[in-house]
């Protein structure tokens, strides 16, 4: 399925340009595996206190969901990092634009993430975790993108694995459009095609 959306270009780039979205996870199987996911985190820690640990904004959603399914203690705090801008593809610089409200030495982490793709954001953040003494330091991902991955860092719990596609949807943004969609999708922005103006001859 294809949903074409409204962009917040410029009168005449909007002309030229279109953008498109095709679904490629859809909002249920996201629910019945976000569920899987914490199963799976519940069991590999009993009945302890989990602190889950959301990255600004794109995890946001998962975060939510993901601890609701979650039975017993759980709590979260959120961290910002930026290395996107308003761009497709990664600056390649990683910055704190947020830190954490409170310690996290000794917790149970969970660092939520909405998708792991070049891993660099992912080694930033846990560098940073590392050195404030978590009990134990775990890393879920909603989405994983292995063939963009320029840093030896992997997620302990994944929900998708995904092509290299640019993806939006469910947290996910392009220039901070997009993120309220329930589905996962591919966005495409492709020209616009010219509509020929037919003359009638009289």
């Amino acid at each position: 399925m294809t949903t074409k959306l409204k962009s917040n270009a410029t009168p005449r780039q909007a002309e030229n340009f279109h953008e498109s979205v095709r679904v490629l996870i859809p909002r249920e199987r996201i629910k019945k595996r976000i569920k899987q996911l914490a199963n799976e985190i519940r069991r590999d820690f009993g009945d302890q206190p989990l602190h889950l640990v959301g990255v600004l904004k794109g995890a946001v959603f998962f975060l939510a969901d993901l601890a609701r399914q979650i039975p017993g203690e759980v709590s979260f705090d959120f961290i910002a990092v930026s290395s996107y801008g308003h761009e497709m593809h990664s600056s390649g610089q990683v910055r704190l634009t947020r830190d954490l409200d409170s310690s996290i030495e000794g917790k149970i982490v969970i660092v939520v993430e909405d998708i792991l793709d070049t891993g660099m954001t992912m080694h930033y953040l846990l560098s940073i975790f590392q050195q404030r003494k978590p009990k134990h330091l775990r890393v879920a991902a909603l989405l994983d993108k292995p063939e963009r991955r320029i840093t030896a860092v992997q997620a302990d719990y994944v929900g998708f694995r995904i092509p290299n596609e640019f993806v939006v949807g469910y947290g996910l943004d392009y220039a901070e459009r997009y993120r309220n969609l329930l589905d996962v999708g591919i966005l495409t922005i492709g020209k616009a095609e010219k509509r020929k103006r037919k003359g009638t001859k009289k």
